[in-house]
């Protein structure tokens, strides 16, 4: 449960930071991409007997790669390349399971395994997280003024091209920390749901970067210990308590909540009349 609730804190942590990004750029669906497009990645790493991590790592890249080639290269729009490519990737993920002799159950990959998270995969997250976070707190102004006004960054002399390949593959390594918490289905709620709860709470973008952490964080240890006393699935269970958390801020936050703004057209409408 040590071990879990580690790797559940950094993985909350750096999603969150990152979805505030995610969010705003508009990559929710490039996230779910990434996160699925690494599965063929991490069982071809378990047959050569390589780190998870870099196997992941390699094919997230790979994946955001191919999806830039086809974008650029043909007629094809962003959507419908994001969609061929992280499908036939993660199909192919899927017949490599499917061939793959293992005595070890491979279908953790998909739905992750907290309570089976092992030491070396714990310094493996801690590590790869700290990097992303680093990396992140170094060029947060930057990757900032690139999600509000690219034109504004280039005018100033920053590479809007150069700032969206350093968010990818920000995302690709984040997916890597995220995918031994909830697996490779449920990482796209990890890396967009903090991020989304956090934009209906605040209008700042410097109160999102701590909100979203927050969030992701503290959902991972209910969930966790929820899963641990219902006997239910850890990482389904944090992704269930993200979504209860995103649902609140949908329905009560002060200001965009679905009540406040029923609210406030009613008051406008009785002031209209009279």
């Amino acid at each position: 449960m040590r071990t879990a609730l580690a790797v559940t804190l950094m993985a909350g942590v750096v999603c969150g930071v990152l979805s505030c990004w995610l969010v705003l750029v508009g990559w929710s669906l490039m996230g779910d991409a990434v996160s699925h497009a690494v599965l063929p990645g991490v069982v071809l790493a378990y047959v050569v007997g390589a780190p998870f991590a870099l196997g992941a790592l390699l094919f997230g890249l790979l994946a955001v790669t191919l999806i830039g080639a086809v974008r650029d290269t043909s007629r094809v729009k962003e959507d419908a390349a994001i969609g061929v490519v992280f499908t036939t990737l993660f199909a192919l993920g899927l017949v490599l399971i499917s061939v793959t002799p293992s005595q070890t159950d491979l279908n953790h990959i998909l739905f992750g395994n907290l309570l089976g998270v092992s030491r070396a995969d714990l310094v493996q997250v801690l590590v790869l997280g700290a990097v992303a976070l680093a990396v992140v707190v170094l060029k947060r102004r930057d990757l900032t003024l690139f999600a509000f006004d690219p034109v504004h960054a280039h005018a100033i002399g920053l590479s809007p091209r150069r700032l969206g390949a350093l968010l990818l593959g920000l995302l690709a390594l984040t997916v890597v920390v995220a995918l031994q918490a909830v697996g490779v289905v449920l990482v796209v709620a990890l890396l967009i749901t903090p991020g989304a709860t956090a934009h209906l709470l605040t209008d700042r973008f410097s109160r999102m970067l701590w909100i979203a952490p927050l969030v992701a964080a503290g959902s991972g240890v209910v969930g966790l210990y929820a899963s641990y006393y219902l006997d239910t699935s850890s990482g389904g269970t944090v992704v269930v308590t993200l979504g209860l958390a995103f649902a609140l801020a949908y329905l009560l936050s002060p200001r965009h909540g679905l009540v406040a703004t029923r609210f406030a057209s009613a008051r406008r409408r009785r002031l209209t009349r009279v």
